[in-house]
């Protein structure tokens, strides 16, 4: 294993581990939820939008690995953003997921979970908290 293979190994543990932003979001004003049928995961995304910015958002459900640290990562990687710029990340992840493109910078520790496109049964794992993010920003 790389040391690149062995960092992002650490990154979507740690997620795992300890999720940031989980939990309810009592004044959200947008939620989502979704299911992977085919294992089980299940994720609500719940959005406080201050105007056109996410302020806070967090995420509750249960799940493997890939969709638990996927939906962490993700909740870092939008607070603060306004919705446009959080749309266009998801974009960005999912053609790194699901199409396999070269992944953007932008993406930071999200990075982390480019193997997925190798793995065709973890592509809805790691996609189900975006499509929620997606479907409670529209």
């Amino acid at each position: 294993m790389s040391v690149l293979d062995e960092l992002y190994r650490e990154i979507i543990l740690k997620h795992y581990q300890a999720p940031k932003n989980f939990g309810v979001l009592p004044q959200a004003t947008r939620r989502a939820g979704g299911m992977n049928p085919s294992c089980g995961d299940q994720v609500e995304v719940m959005v406080l939008l201050e105007g056109d910015t996410i302020a806070d958002i967090r995420f509750q459900g249960q799940g493997c690995a890939i969709s638990t640290a996927s939906a962490s990562m993700m909740t870092e990687a939008v607070k603060g953003k306004r919705v446009a710029e959080a749309l266009d990340l998801a974009k960005k992840f999912q053609a790194m997921v699901v199409e396999g493109a070269s992944p953007d910078p932008a993406l930071g520790d999200l990075l982390a979970l480019q193997g997925v496109a190798k793995l065709p049964a973890r592509v809805k794992c790691a996609t189900l908290a975006w499509h929620a993010l997606e479907e409670a920003l529209k």
